[in-house]
């Protein structure tokens, strides 16, 4: 048996809404669901996109990817890019969403996956809603479905008293649901995944019955590089996933622009102005992390060693939100290396004693002699005494 969607009429009006302009109450969101902040981006996609379409995607395979890749439309609309990479891997994970083979996200931390997966699923299905945080803790429940207790108690197992979980609901109204930090589930909770990805099928035997997905369900999960022997995928559920490796940027510049749009974004979100001049610190950051990662500077002559962290672009971008905080409310308004000095060394240095060790040899053995680093080096000598 399958459960229809019960209440299609307020599901349309919130999408009709996303569609118009971001949501009621968007505006003071701290951080808007991706299908409310790219709203009018959406709605403009769709209007141009005469493409095929699978069944119950909002847009075609063809605009999916120009909203995370960004574009001009006839109508002179920018599309603006949500990942900065190679496009192969876009298209990758579009057109296995379009079959029924599930998408894993694969990389190191800080590679841009829970954001691909919000985004692919706000553009797929109009809604990015339907997540599972995966953690240590997270309960069969979560994934399968749960119970409204005082109901059971009350009247036994009923149709009432089941409480469906994100995926449960995704298979029922043919949506995209997320699977965050897959790995770091365990094991025995996996595989609950196996009989909805290989049957599209989700048993309910207290009752006698089944959900069925119906055409336009898939699923998206995410795991990291670093999370290997916590919690490894069985073979058969790892044979369920088409795996999308996510990598680092690939150059100094991607690195920069990357870092910069989200900055932009998230000083917008917090009432931020723009930093005048913040460039230079921004690629000043990104350097210092990808030497740091690579463990060697970027004219090749040095090598160094690489602290316990991983040093991803998702932390610079934190390292230059904080900095430009810093800038706003205890300064002129300028990004500084003073702003960036602090963020930088609690990035670097997370185990105390090793960590400490590689950031002090690596201050006095480059960022000293580096010519324009000097009010750098002094900033970072001082947060670090």
């Amino acid at each position: 048996m399958s459960y229809a969607k019960t209440e299609n009429g307020a599901e349309s009006a919130r999408v009709a809404g996303a569609a118009a302009g971001p949501a009621e109450g968007a505006g003071t969101a701290l951080r808007p669901h991706a299908e409310d902040a790219f709203a009018n981006e959406l709605s403009a996609l769709a209007a141009a996109d005469d493409r095929p379409r699978p069944e119950r995607w909002r847009l075609s395979p063809w605009a999916v990817a120009t909203y995370l890749l960004g574009g001009t439309l006839p109508d002179g609309t920018v599309i603006t890019p949500k990942y900065v990479g190679p496009r192969r891997i876009v298209e990758v994970a579009v057109t296995t969403l379009a079959t029924d083979r599930a998408l894993l996200l694969l990389g190191v931390p800080g590679t841009a996956k829970t954001w691909v997966s919000e985004h692919l699923a706000a553009a797929v299905s109009g809604d990015s809603t339907l997540l599972v945080q995966g953690t240590a803790g997270t309960p069969e429940e979560a994934i399968r479905y749960g119970w409204n207790y005082a109901q059971l108690l009350a009247h036994g197992p009923s149709r009432d008293a089941l409480v469906p979980s994100p995926v449960m609901r995704a298979m029922a109204e043919g949506m995209t649901a997320r699977v965050e930090e897959l790995t770091r589930i365990p094991a025995d909770v996996q595989d609950t995944l196996i009989t909805v990805l290989s049957e599209k099928t989700l048993p309910v035997p207290e009752l006698g019955q089944e959900v069925q997905a119906v055409r336009g369900f898939n699923l998206i999960a995410t795991a990291n590089d670093r999370d290997r022997g916590v919690n490894e995928l069985s073979s058969a559920l790892r044979r369920r996933f088409n795996t999308v490796v996510l990598p680092l940027p690939a150059t100094p510049d991607e690195e920069v622009d990357i870092v910069t749009r989200r900055v932009e974004q998230i000083g917008r979100s917090l009432d931020l102005p723009a930093a005048p001049d913040g460039m230079d610190e921004i690629r000043r950051v990104v350097t210092v992390f990808r030497e740091l990662r690579d463990g060697l500077t970027a004219d090749g002559r040095t090598k160094l060693k690489s602290p316990s962290g991983t040093l991803s672009t998702a932390e610079a971008i934190s390292v230059v939100t904080n900095g430009l905080a810093l800038a706003t409310h205890f300064g002129d308004g300028v990004l500084r290396p003073a702003d960036v000095a602090a963020g930088i060394l609690g990035a670097v240095v997370r185990d105390p004693a090793a960590d400490r060790v590689v950031w002090q040899e690596y201050l006095e053995s480059v960022v000293r002699e580096r010519d324009g680093w000097k009010d750098f080096y002094r900033a970072c000598r001082e947060v670090s005494a």
